[in-house]
């Protein structure tokens, strides 16, 4: 992908996400910087360190939109994470190590995708000889070598079954291919092969037996099976492999949320495997170390991380001080506004009320919107969310579908095919619910 400059990422997020321009800002400088580091010579480019974030906010300001929106924006390797599954290394759990092999397993079905669409061309030529192979399989045939008849007619018939398959008429009809399929250590140990050593899935996986069998599948459907089976045979493996870990090692980032939940002062009753603990093992990751993979081992030292938290009952300093200082950079994103809400109702792509006309749409209805309606559903929210807990943006979800309850249920069998959201409806909906503070702690 062509990179992005700063504005233009920041312009590309504002597309989604109201407001929070701080954090916009410093998600694009650091996304910048990893390019800017290509270009420096190779011996200083080693050390620059990545700008790893923090981002402080309630829940439902934009943190994890953010981040969603990064990974489509980049191109680079990318992985969610929360840190509250992790355990330290040695008890029951994942360790942190676990997030680096998920991002090159994502990384490595990237490259993959790319690798697969570069042999299409001659995978789908395969794919079409072997769908004739089984259409007019060789043993109907009993044409000796010197039968020249015999085999100008099959050729004949072969001629016409290709023009019939490029055609599409012949997609339906049912044929019976083999299918090789390998087990996996998680397929067979669920959990415990999660967990186990790298060099122990390595082992276990080339001692499981592929299983083979017959199925009776659709043209179509085997066309699908058989070009995967091609674009595995013409795409190098060990190339995929390289190519991923380098892509991790120098453009990956790791989305670390939740992070405030492993803050706090050490356990005085313990070890604090889920807090302190992580924190120990999240050190070194995040520092720069390498970690085996069964693909082979990566460096984390360039990886950029981006954590994020709402820190209601800690604070960043509550980290340990090793940790705060491999994240420089500190963004603190603001409570959501009246008028936040009413520009997350009309401005981003995926508006909420886009949806809802969309998803009615589908059912022959038209909705529209009086902008008294959206003024009183982002007053609502902002009450509500002040007054009993602040769940940010997602207050709306609750609120729209609470408006659109009964319009949703009776959508196949109304005869007004045009309704107008208004803002006397909001309130005719919503209003005893705003009123009752015990009643909207349940349903708003």
């Amino acid at each position: 992908m062509t990179p992005l400059t700063c504005k233009q990422i920041v312009a590309e997020l504002d597309k989604y996400i109201i407001g929070q321009q701080d954090a916009k800002r410093a998600v694009a400088v650091a996304i910048r910087s990893r390019w800017r580091r290509q270009q420096l010579p190779e011996q200083m480019r080693q050390d620059v360190a990545p700008r790893n974030i923090i981002m402080i906010g309630p829940t439902g300001v934009g943190k994890t939109e953010i981040a969603r929106r990064l990974a489509s924006l980049t191109g680079a390797p990318f992985i969610k994470v929360e840190a509250t599954k992790y355990t330290e290394v040695g008890y029951h759990g994942r360790d942190v190590e676990s997030m680096i092999r998920d991002l090159l397993d994502s990384a490595i079905a990237m490259v993959r995708g790319e690798m697969t669409e570069s042999v299409k061309e001659p995978a789908q030529g395969h794919v079409e000889d072997r769908l004739l192979e089984y259409l007019l399989p060789r043993a109907e045939w009993k044409a000796g070598a010197e039968d020249e008849e015999a085999a100008a007619r099959r050729q004949r018939t072969l001629d016409k079954l290709r023009e019939q398959l490029r055609g599409g008429t012949l997609e339906d009809r049912q044929i019976e291919i083999s299918i090789e399929e390998r087990s996996t250590v998680v397929g067979v140990l669920g959990q415990a092969g999660m967990e186990m050593d790298v060099e122990f899935q390595n082992m276990f996986e080339k001692m499981l037996p592929s299983k083979r069998e017959t199925r009776r599948l659709s043209v179509a459907d085997a066309r699908r099976v058989l070009f995967a089976q091609e674009a595995e045979k013409l795409i190098d493996k060990e190339k995929i492999n390289r190519t991923a870990i380098e892509r991790v090692e120098q453009s990956g980032i790791v989305f670390l949320d939740e992070i405030d939940k492993v803050a706090g002062p050490p356990s005085q009753h313990g070890p604090d495997v889920s807090r302190q603990g992580v924190q120990r093992d999240l050190l070194p990751i995040v520092e720069g170390s390498t970690v085996i993979t069964k693909y082979g081992p990566v460096k984390t030292d360039h990886i950029l991380f981006i954590a994020a938290g709402a820190f209601h009952s800690s604070k960043p300093s509550d980290l340990m001080p090793e940790l705060q200082g491999r994240f420089p950079i500190r963004v603190e994103l603001a409570d959501l506004s009246k008028e936040d809400f009413v520009r997350i109702l009309r401005e981003p792509r995926n508006a909420l009320t886009k949806q809802q006309i969309a998803l009615l749409a589908t059912e022959g209805i038209e909705i529209a919107f009086a902008p008294e309606a959206i003024e009183a559903m982002a007053q609502i929210a902002y009450e509500v969310n002040r007054r009993d807990q602040n769940i940010g943006a997602r207050r709306l979800y609750t609120i729209l579908e609470k408006v659109f309850e009964t319009i949703s249920f009776d959508a196949p069998d109304v005869a007004q095919k045009r309704v107008t959201i208004t803002a006397d409806y909001v309130r005719q909906r919503l209003g005893e619910i705003v009123k009752d503070e015990d009643l909207s702690k349940f349903i708003l």
